[in-house]
């Protein structure tokens, strides 16, 4: 806190964050009291919130990029944000979608999409430059999917767009991953919003992760294509949801947690067997292969399932394909 960053700017304070680590916020003010935010992303990108009549400081740094509130005409590629937009009531302000129409499972941006007030424009990899500049986008949101594509996001900043990767899912805390609504609030100007929702979750939350451990195991996954059985590292988040319930993660002590942005892992079905067979509960991940309806489905993909405990006593749940979102 408190880096000098042009000479026209003085440092007031930094936003207190109860669980993120991935993100940083702190508050700069001009001789005329007016406040900007300058957000430091864990990636090491930087950006500078000018506000409405502020000037860009001459002496600003070439590392950080600059956005002009009100943040308009925003290209979401990072779909496990588009939710928080929602609660925020900041819909209007997205423009362009990495996803189409039939890949949204939020019926406002479904909607928004079929009534053309957001606008398809490519996927990360290829996006539809001369769509995005022609309607001057003033931010592009990715997921770290962009991270394979480093072309893109140089071409985007070229172009004189700002791109922000979307870095929740790097939070070790659940609530950390939440707690990204507190930055979007503050992009489109409803801190206050964001923050209200938050408390409110936390107040929901954290008498929950107060109690008693049930000393009850899980495990969470779904069977690829292939056959392999794909499963959540032990810090990943899901795997820590299912720790701040009250429950165990059968996996969490078969698996390293080896260091690699990726939060699961394929296991043969043999190895899954001898980890999961004794699990108290089993929760079927349908969001990538489709959504099973009954036991028996499950049977299909492998008889081995008929012998695991959880079958025997009824205790296997299915989330819905649109978890994610």
């Amino acid at each position: 806190p408190g880096e000098a960053i042009s000479a026209s700017l003085t440092w007031k304070s930094r936003m207190e964050l109860a669980y993120a680590t991935q993100f940083a916020v702190d508050t700069y003010e001009d001789a005329d009291g007016m406040q900007y935010e300058a957000v430091s992303v864990a990636d090491g990108s930087r950006f500078l919130l000018i506000p409405e009549g502020g000037k860009v400081p001459e002496d600003l740094p070439d590392s950080i990029q600059v956005l002009k509130r009100p943040v308009k005409q925003i290209y979401l590629v990072a779909t496990a944000t588009m939710d928080m937009f929602r609660m925020l009531g900041a819909l209007p302000d997205i423009r362009f979608s990495g996803t189409d129409a039939s890949g949204w499972y939020i019926p406002e941006a479904k909607e928004a999409m079929e009534n053309g007030s957001i606008l398809y424009a490519g996927k990360y990899s290829e996006p539809d430059y001369e769509r995005i500049v022609s309607e001057g986008c003033g931010l592009a949101i990715e997921n770290t999917m962009i991270l394979h594509s480093p072309e893109v996001k140089e071409k985007l900043e070229s172009l004189g767009i700002p791109v922000m990767v979307e870095r929740s899912s790097y939070e070790e805390h659940p609530l950390g991953r939440l707690e990204w609504i507190r930055l979007y609030g503050l992009l489109y100007g409803k801190e206050q919003e964001a923050d209200a929702f938050y408390e409110e979750q936390l107040k929901k939350i954290e008498p929950i992760m107060e109690k008693e451990d049930t000393g009850r195991t899980v495990a969470f996954f779904y069977i690829t294509a292939n056959g392999a059985v794909n499963v959540r590292k032990p810090n990943d988040y899901i795997a820590q949801m299912i720790g701040l319930a009250g429950g165990t993660h059968v996996l969490n002590d078969r698996l390293s947690a080896e260091e690699n942005a990726l939060s699961t892992m394929n296991m043969q079905m043999e190895d899954f067997y001898a980890a999961a067979k004794d699990a108290d509960i089993l929760i079927y991940n349908s969001t990538i292969e489709g959504e099973l309806y009954s036991v028996d489905e499950l049977l299909a993909k492998s008889t081995l399932f008929s012998d695991f405990k959880a079958v025997k006593e009824g205790h296997v749940w299915c989330t819905s394909s649109q978890t994610f979102q």
